[in-house]
C-alpha cells in the first residue's frame, strides 16, 4: 500500500532508523553488504545509510538481486494494517458526528491510549484529530456558503457553537472573510495558465491587480478544479493577452525568488493573514525563520498557532515564501504543497547562496 508519509528517501531512512512499525507495507529496504532486504521495522542491526537501497515492494527488491530477511519475513503476507483501520474508524466517527468527538472519546472507540492514538493519527493523516475535525466542519461551511446560505446558518449547521468561534477558526482555512468567500469572486476576471516548472506543474492565476494564486499539483485537471473552487463565481479564462506578461513574470519568479519583490499581488485574506504574509515577504531568499519569530515581528507573540494557520492558508506559493518558516526545533514543519517541495526550495536557495 502506497503511503505518502514515506514517499521520500529521507522519510524512509528515518522510518528505518526509528524501526517504525507504521511504515510496514509502505516500502522495503535492502542492504548492499548483505544482499538482504527487510521490513522498515526489522530488529536486525541498523545498516549504514550509504549501504541502503529502498524499494516500493519486495518483488522489486528480489528483481534487483536481494533475498528476503528470515527475521522479519518481508516476503510473507502482511498482517492486517491495524493502524490504518483505527484511523479510518476514527475519521468515520468524526465525519458523522454533529460535534467533534474529544481525543479521549476517539481513543477509547479504537481501543488505544489518547497519547498513542494522537501520534498514530497525525502520522497517518498528517494532522491531529482536532485539526481533521476542524477541517471537516469548515468543509460544511464552504458548502453552505456556496449555496448562498446566510453566514449565521452556515456557522451553526457546521457545528460551531458561536459566530466568534467560527471566525476564529474559519477565516484561515477560507483564505478570505466569509462574506468574500460566499461571493466567490463574483464580478472578477481571473486569467490563468498551467506550466511545468522545476517544482512540478504550477498554476498561475492573475487579475488586473496582480497575481492571486500560485498552486502546485500533479495534474492540470486538479489544479483547474481547485481554482474554480476558490473562485466559483469569477470569470475564468486561460488566455488574456493583457495579462500574459504578468503570468510570465510570475513563472520567472518561481525559478528566481529574488525577483519576487517586484511582482504585484492581489492577496485575498483576512487582515491578520495579510499581516503575516507581508512579514513572510520580508524574509530574504536563503534566510530562515520560525513561526514564533513571525508572531513576534507582527507584534502578536502569543499568536504562534494563528501564524502557522496563516502560513497554511497561503495560496501564492514561493512568492509569499511560507517555505522559509520552520519549527522552533529546526524541523520543516508543514507545507501546503508537500514537504518534498519545501525541502527542494530551501536546498535550492541555499545552493545559490540566496
Amino acid at each position: 500500500m502506497k503511503n505518502d508519509a514515506y514517499a521520500s528517501e529521507t522519510d524512509r531512512w528515518r522510518a528505518v532508523a526509528e524501526r517504525d512499525p507504521l511504515a510496514d507495507g509502505a516500502f522495503v529496504y535492502a542492504v548492499l553488504t548483505t544482499g538482504i532486504y527487510c521490513r522498515p521495522h526489522c530488529a536486525s542491526r541498523r545498516p549504514r545509510r550509504e549501504n541502503v537501497r529502498f524499494f516500493d515492494t519486495g518483488g522489486q527488491a528480489e528483481a534487483a538481486g536481494f533475498r528476503p530477511c528470515r527475521r522479519c519475513a518481508p516476503d510473507a503476507e502482511a498482517a492486517p494494517d491495524r493502524a490504518a483501520e483505527a484511523v479510518v474508524r476514527a475519521c468515520g466517527l468524526i465525519d458523522s458526528a454533529e460535534r467533534p468527538p474529544s481525543l479521549r472519546e476517539l481513543a477509547a472507540a479504537v481501543g488505544l491510549s489518547p497519547a498513542h492514538f494522537q501520534r498514530l493519527f497525525k502520522r497517518r493523516r498528517g494532522v491531529s484529530p482536532k485539526q481533521y475535525a476542524q477541517e471537516k466542519r469548515l468543509e460544511r461551511v464552504r458548502g453552505a456558503l456556496r449555496q448562498d446560505g446566510s453566514i449565521t446558518s452556515a456557522v451553526y449547521a457546521a457545528g460551531f457553537e458561536s459566530g466568534s468561534r467560527f471566525y476564529e477558526n474559519a477565516a484561515g482555512a477560507l483564505g478570505m472573510t466569509p462574506s468574500e468567500f460566499r461571493r466567490g469572486g463574483e464580478g472578477a476576471t481571473v486569467s490563468y495558465a498551467i506550466a511545468r516548472t522545476s517544482l512540478g506543474l504550477a498554476l498561475i492565476a492573475v487579475t488586473d491587480l496582480g497575481v492571486c494564486r500560485i498552486d502546485f499539483g500533479d495534474d492540470p485537471e486538479t489544479l483547474a478544479a481547485r481554482l474554480r473552487e476558490a473562485f466559483p463565481k469569477a470569470r475564468l479564462q486561460t488566455a488574456d493577452p493583457t495579462l500574459e506578461d504578468r503570468i510570465a513574470q510570475a513563472l520567472a519568479c518561481l525559478e528566481e525568488p529574488q525577483r519576487a519583490a517586484e511582482l504585484p499581488l492581489d492577496i485575498r485574506g483576512t487582515a491578520f493573514q495579510r499581516q503575516v504574509w507581508a512579514a513572510l515577504r520580508a524574509i530574504p531568499p536563503g534566510a530562515r525563520t520560525t513561526y514564533t519569530e513571525i508572531a513576534r515581528r507582527i507584534g502578536r507573540p502569543a499568536a504562534v498557532r494563528a501564524v502557522a494557520n496563516a502560513c497554511a492558508a497561503n495560496t501564492i506559493a514561493v512568492i509569499v515564501p511560507c517555505h522559509r518558516v520552520l519549527r522552533g526545533d529546526g524541523g520543516l514543519g508543514g507545507y501546503r504543497w508537500g514537504l518534498d517541495r519545501k525541502r527542494a526550495l530551501l536546498e535550492r536557495e541555499a545552493q545559490r547562496g540566496e
